[in-house]
């Protein structure tokens, strides 16, 4: 086996130019593999970040059937104090959920006493919802987070009636009875709209909600929730789905359901297609290195032809001959792999001292921090060697089936 290993490196070194053209060639597949999936892994995680931080949480729990009709924001499907102490429990009690924060939302009118305007308001506890979303305070772009008696309104509504901070306005909604009832409140600050269901929202805090929506107990539209880690998302959604099924109305049919941010934001099929382009440009890398290795073994046994015919005719047996030209497919996608490896890191670091920010909403500087994916470049390693090896097999398998006489005749 030593042997077959001198002899394959002797003759990729004979063909100099040849060997590093197509180590160069697959070097370069492997640096934009790495470049793209490090780059757009950072944007994926800086936007995801800016959803769940902002507005969503990572997930939430509502009454069966309100996400559906979240248009709407319904009041008759909400969870009573009763239920909300069940779910405590449950929640409380699962160590991978950092905080969760009630929510009562709600639509009305928003009145300056000379226009009026449609909004949509979601009543929060500033502390709790501070945990969950903890960017929501960095969206306020004017004035500072809301106290009871006051509100947080979207920029977009404070343009339009030319609203400043500490201003009072009267904010009107319809109760579950279907009568009206209005309540003054201040403008403590101007929150930036994000895009998303919930990024055009303006807050009030909850007691002022179930006040103005005249509620004899709290009862509550959604409970969003923060985890310690969001790698963890589908293991905890499917362990809350699990134990909130139990709790059940007359019928015996469940009455809630879990649903994690992938569900609420339209930003996930955003993300599913930089995934699917990750995967074309990992088909790709697989192409180049198929036809270069295939090109380059394939032009080996025409070009060696008397020689295999050689080794044949002094006794070399055909699977000696056959392991040797797969060493050169494996030498050359190994070390075509590792030198893309090496230098696309080198590359992703430059990017990372670069400081490369990108603008979402207002927040025009947020960094794109790409991380070394170390894994990705392990697999590409792996997978790139493998294809170079069975790009080689055709190749090898012919030489190894060469007729000596034959093949010493040849011109």
């Amino acid at each position: 086996m030593g042997n077959l290993i001198k002899i394959a490196f002797r003759n990729l070194y004979r063909q100099k130019r040849r060997t590093l053209l197509t180590i160069a060639i697959i070097s370069v597949g492997v640096i934009a593999v790495l470049l793209f999936s490090a780059l757009s892994g950072a944007f994926k995680n800086m936007m995801v970040g800016q959803i769940t931080d902002s507005m969503l949480g990572h997930m939430q729990i509502h009454r069966k059937g309100y996400v559906s009709s979240l248009d709407n924001l319904p009041l008759d499907k909400t969870i009573d104090a009763k239920q909300m102490k069940k779910m405590g429990e449950i929640l409380d009690r699962n160590p991978r959920v950092e905080a969760y924060s009630k929510r009562i939302l709600m639509g009305g009118m928003l009145s300056n006493y000379m226009e009026t305007t449609n909004i949509k308001v979601a009543g929060i506890n500033p502390k709790d919802e501070s945990i969950v979303t903890p960017l929501l305070t960095s969206r306020i772009k004017k004035g500072e987070m809301l106290k009871k008696g006051e509100i947080l309104l979207p920029e977009l509504v404070t343009k339009g009636m030319n609203l400043k901070v500490g201003q009072s306005i009267v904010l009107i909604v319809n109760n579950v009875d279907s009568s009206v009832n209005g309540q003054n409140l201040k403008i403590a600050g101007i929150v930036e709209s994000v895009v998303g269901p919930t990024g055009k929202y303006g807050y009030i805090h909850i007691d002022d909600a179930v006040t103005v929506l005249r509620m004899d107990k709290p009862e509550f539209s959604e409970i969003a929730i923060r985890l310690n880690k969001i790698s963890s998302l589908d293991k905890v959604t499917r362990q809350i789905s699990l134990e909130i099924v139990e709790i059940k109305n007359k019928e015996g049919e469940p009455i809630f359901e879990v649903h994690s941010w992938k569900e609420l934001s339209p930003f996930y099929n955003i993300a599913k297609m930089i995934d699917l382009m990750s995967l074309f440009i990992n088909i790709l890398l697989v192409a180049i290195v198929l036809i270069s290795i295939l090109n380059v073994m394939i032009m080996a046994v025409y070009e060696r032809i008397k020689e295999i015919g050689t080794l044949t005719a002094i006794g070399t047996l055909p699977g000696k001959i056959r392991t040797m030209f797969l060493m050169e497919g494996l030498f050359l996608g190994f070390f075509g792999s590792v030198a893309g490896s090496i230098i696309g890191v080198i590359l992703i670091i430059a990017t990372k001292f670069a400081h490369i920010t990108i603008a979402f909403g207002r927040n025009e500087n947020i960094l794109i921090d790409p991380a070394i994916p170390f894994d990705q470049m392990a697999l590409i390693t792996l997978v790139s060697t493998i294809v170079a090896v069975l790009a080689s097999l055709q190749p090898a398998i012919k030489a190894s089936h060469m007729d000596p006489i034959e093949a010493l005749r040849y011109s």
